[in-house]
């Protein structure tokens, strides 16, 4: 599975481990930057990490900032984009399994490398449902930004 990455600056340290992560695991990786902590604007790799998958380069995406909030707005304005905000493991299952999220945000400066690994690790490995829960996510799909 190939895999975009995202991230500002507040999501730099973060984004390098999960992507140590993702390699060492054996997903290939796009990495759609920053890559430092120079201060940057996240909608600009939020937008960049989405179009990846948006246009089928990458299955998922991961994106990152101080929050996961500004950066994961910026992810879901990309038609075809389901970014979920996820800080503990459940809420990254519970979005695979109905929401078919096909994009994780998360706050760099809210969890640790521990917590982010199980986090990418179920996101990653959880299957989506389907069933009554497709309904709903041609739903969302069929809703105008």
């Amino acid at each position: 599975m190939k895999v975009s990455l995202g991230c500002d600056h507040g999501g730099f340290a973060l984004k390098e481990h999960v992507k140590g992560w993702l390699e060492a695991h054996g997903y290939e990786v796009l990495d759609c930057g920053c890559h430092s902590t120079d201060s940057v604007d996240y909608p600009v790799f939020g937008r960049a990490a989405a179009e990846a998958v948006a246009d089928g380069r990458c299955e998922r995406g991961i994106v990152v900032c101080t929050t996961g909030i500004g950066i994961s707005i910026s992810a879901n304005k990309v038609k075809g984009i389901r970014c979920a905000l996820c800080s503990e493991p459940l809420s990254a299952e519970m979005t695979r399994r109905h929401n078919n999220a096909n994009m994780l945000a998360m706050g760099g400066g809210l969890i640790g490398a521990n917590m982010a690994d199980r986090i990418v690790e179920v996101f990653l490995t959880t299957e989506f449902e389907s069933g009554r829960h497709q309904r709903r996510v041609d739903l969302i799909s069929d809703i105008e930004a």
